[in-house]
């Protein structure tokens, strides 16, 4: 009997997709006076996902956060 791709490959997607979670496999990137982003275009809600990733935006080169500091 011989055995089919489909028996011998693993199981695609993370595990969390395979268990079920809902979830977003990029980057969330945090702003300080803007609405967070990610880096996945698909992405349903930045701020209601969880995300494994996040950054500030001075580390993509933003500046909204320096004109937040200079305003206090």
């Amino acid at each position: 009997m011989s055995s089919s791709a489909s028996d011998t490959d693993p199981p695609m997607g993370c595990r969390d997709c395979r268990a079920g979670w809902e979830q977003c496999h990029g980057t969330v990137i945090h702003h300080s006076g803007h609405r967070s982003e990610c880096t996945e275009d698909d992405c349903p809600s930045p701020d209601g996902l969880p995300h494994y990733f996040s950054i500030d935006c001075e580390a993509v080169g933003c500046t909204c956060g320096q004109a937040a500091s200079l305003a206090v």
